[in-house]
């Protein structure tokens, strides 16, 4: 099976045309780099240095592609050459040959080259003058130097310059991978924190405006339509300042501040009274002491999501609302009836317990919504417990 070669890059085939060329040149005019009478010239006359210029030539198509194997030919060529009159063009293009197995080859060819052609440099400057005693034997690890180390060293220099800029470039990359993947999350965590506080401010009020105008339209009694409509107002008129208090935030961008009409836990009594306007027979038992910001803003959306789900879902009961301070942390506890409704009151997408599970999940908090059977029957039951210690690093997220 034949062997494809690979396929040389275009400036290697013009450098190796223009090599080519030149060596042609040179032979023409005759103009050599030895005179025939030298000890070291086995094959003397015009013919025998054009095959270690033909052969140094097509090893420069292959000093990208292969440049091992180039250079390995390319010594040999140029071991021809030594033996014949010599062409100036070989030996530029095997140094050309040299730079490039350093900057094209492998990490351990470009360590191990400039060694190698240091250690032959030297042993060519020091052997021949051990042997001949003469200063003009220092020439020839002068010539070798300037043949394969000098053309190593420069293409080791360059591959490190090109190997630096590479990696610069890769971490400018990352740097900026890095910086669209925050600015993402940012966005995304954003969105959601927003999600959650229109779905907290705005839920509770319009679906007790649904359930109230259902009940308006389907009883004629006067009375009981005029207290539904009554209702309808308040929770519009609250929905409608929430809504406000939310294009508020948006608007001034304040990502360091709470407004001062953030819901604390001194306005449980008032939404607790909310809910009994809307038919909700509730009872509140809040024993705590002063908490963190974030823990009381958390804990009032808690119990404002699990009043909505009772008024939407829950069956006709009584509803309990719980907390206690304990052993560093916030307990809720929220249950409400649970079965006996074969549809809801008001409809529902589920985003209000997956919210709850963020606000949670943001303290470091556990949350767990489920039924449960107890004395009463059988309840829907949610529970949060929120740290109320190491909560700086989570008062940024909530606000």
């Amino acid at each position: 099976m034949a062997v494809r070669l690979p396929r040389p890059h275009r400036f290697d085939l013009w450098l190796a045309l223009a090599g080519l060329l030149g060596g042609l040149l040179l032979w023409g005019i005759g103009l050599g780099t030895r005179p025939a009478d030298e000890p070291i010239v086995l094959f003397d006359g015009r013919w025998p240095l054009l095959v270690p210029l033909l052969v140094t030539a097509g090893c420069e198509l292959l000093r990208r592609t292969a440049p091992r194997t180039a250079l390995l030919t390319g010594t040999l060529a140029l071991t021809a050459d030594t033996l014949t009159q010599g062409s100036l063009a070989t030996v530029l293009m095997y140094t050309d040959l040299m730079y490039a197995a350093v900057l094209y080859g492998t990490p351990a060819s470009a360590r191990r080259i400039p060694r190698i052609t240091g250690l032959l440099s030297i042993a060519a400057t020091l052997v021949p003058y051990a042997v001949w005693r003469v200063p003009e034997a220092l020439l020839i690890g002068v010539a070798v130097g300037v043949v394969s180390f000098a053309p190593a060293s420069t293409g080791l220099i360059v591959r490190n310059h090109r190997d630096a800029a590479e990696a610069a470039r890769l971490r400018a990359e990352q740097t900026a991978l890095l910086a669209e993947m925050d600015r993402v999350q940012a966005v995304t965590a954003e969105r959601a924190r927003m999600a959650r506080e229109l779905h907290d401010m705005v839920a509770n009020h319009l679906s007790a405006i649904a359930i109230h105008s259902t009940a308006a339209l389907s009883l004629e009694d006067e009375r009981t339509s005029r207290e539904a409509l009554t209702v309808i107002r308040e929770n519009s008129v609250q929905g409608l300042s929430e809504m406000r208090r939310l294009i508020g935030i948006l608007r001034d961008g304040a990502d360091d501040r709470e407004p001062a009409a953030t819901p604390t836990l001194d306005g449980l009594g008032a939404l607790v009274e909310g809910a009994r306007a809307n038919g909700l027979d509730v009872t509140l038992d809040a024993a705590h002491d002063s908490v963190p910001a974030p823990v009381e803003l958390a804990a009032y959306r808690i119990v404002q999501e699990s009043l909505t789900n009772a008024l939407k879902h829950a069956a006709p009961g009584k509803v309990t609302v719980r907390l206690r301070r304990l052993d560093g942390g916030l307990d809720i506890r929220v249950t409400s009836p649970y079965g006996g409704r074969d549809t809801p009151r008001a409809p529902g997408s589920g985003a209000g317990l997956v919210g709850m599970r963020e606000r949670v999940a943001l303290l470091d908090g556990t949350f767990e919504a489920a039924p449960e059977s107890g004395p009463d029957g059988k309840l829907w039951v949610v529970r949060a417990r929120l740290p109320v210690t190491d909560t700086d690093t989570a008062q940024g997220e909530m606000e």
